[in-house]
């Protein structure tokens, strides 16, 4: 899915930035982005996409330092990848899909969740907060609220993920089925 949504977005800057006179494209991948999947990677690198943050070795503690440093308003917010990350690899996802994971992290939104991810495995939903929020979850008006509006956006069943909130963590199943620990047909080999 990275993949060729990256192809194509770097490959449409790639024309403008030719129109424009500049010299290059450049993403903000990180020296963290090294190690975790990341199929947008190759991406970058056919079509030699810079990424000067990731050349310069800067972690993302780093890069907060430095926006905070500079008094830039991003140097505190969370990451917010493409909502396709929310689905297993190999999943169809549709644009009523990516709504109703919008729809369901905005109920995490308006609960005042710093960090957090829902993610899809079929009829289930599994929240990922921060560790320091998961207790919050379990607040009976805040536990019945995401429940019934999980429900009401087409999720039969809610769970926590009690490791909380993690970067990259569908990755998790690629990692598993590499070694043999499930049989994940939806998992590309």
């Amino acid at each position: 899915r990275c993949y060729h949504c990256k192809k194509e977005l770097f490959g449409i800057l790639a024309g403008i930035a030719r129109e424009e006179g500049y010299a290059a494209v450049c993403d903000g991948s990180n020296a963290d982005d090294q190690h975790d999947f990341r199929p947008g990677r190759r991406a970058a690198k056919e079509l030699s996409v810079r990424s000067p943050l990731l050349e310069n070795g800067l972690t993302k503690p780093a890069i907060r330092r430095l926006s905070r440093s500079f008094g830039l308003p991003t140097a505190d917010r969370g990451s917010f990848a493409c909502l396709s990350s929310r689905f297993p690899y190999g999943a169809t996802i549709d644009e009523a899909s990516l709504r109703r994971v919008e729809a369901c992290e905005d109920v995490l939104r308006g609960f005042g969740f710093r960090q957090f991810r829902v993610r899809v495995h079929d009829a289930v939903a599994r929240i990922e907060v921060g560790t320091d929020e998961i207790p919050r979850l379990f607040e009976p008006e805040i536990s019945g609220a995401i429940h019934e509006r999980f429900r009401e956006n087409g999720f039969l069943y809610v769970c926590v993920d009690i490791q909380g909130y993690r970067t990259g963590s569908m990755n998790e199943g690629l990692r598993a089925s590499a070694r043999g620990l499930v049989d994940d047909p939806a998992v590309e080999r």
